[in-house]
């Protein structure tokens, strides 16, 4: 999938591509990642720190391909950059805790330049209550969706820039 995702993107068939790593309930086993564990019961994991570990390993596994998307992405010369460079990545989950369904403080990061748009090298940590649209209301808007004054339950633009 991420051989077609930077296709679509040198070829100029698209400019915005949504892949699911994979689907929230699925009882689907990656053994690759050194869990026998499927996905959804492994994000129940009751606190136990045995399962906590297998839900980590699978983790692990989904970001462990990224790096391949990204080398990927940088290989390819688009003009006067890379499309690494010209590109905005989201990685995420909807979930910060799954064995209570918390979606509070959910992970997200993103990478790419977005076309000189992102300043990069940069960790924040947003505020305690902050909604993920506030992130995603920010990003839109650095991509030049100027017009947008709200997106979901924002209450605002989580700032991209290093305090």
């Amino acid at each position: 999938m991420f051989d077609l995702q930077a296709l679509a993107f040198a070829s100029d068939t698209t400019r915005v591509f949504s892949l699911k790593m994979g689907r929230d309930s699925s009882a689907r086993v990656f053994a690759e990642s050194g869990t026998d564990r499927p996905f959804h019961p492994a994000s129940h994991h009751g606190g136990r720190e045995e399962n906590v570990l297998d839900f980590y390993l699978l983790n692990k596994y989904h970001v462990s391909m990224l790096p391949y998307l990204f080398e990927k992405l940088n290989s390819i010369e688009e003009g006067d950059a890379n499309l690494l460079d010209k590109t905005m990545v989201i990685y995420g989950s909807p979930m910060a805790d799954s064995n209570l369904h918390n979606h509070r403080r959910a992970p997200l990061f993103v990478a790419g330049g977005a076309n000189g748009r992102l300043e990069g090298n940069l960790h924040l940590k947003a505020p305690d209550g902050t909604p993920m649209a506030n992130a995603m209301l920010a990003l839109m808007r650095s991509l030049g969706m100027d017009d947008l004054e709200s997106f979901g339950d924002s209450n605002g633009e989580l700032s991209l820039t290093a305090p």
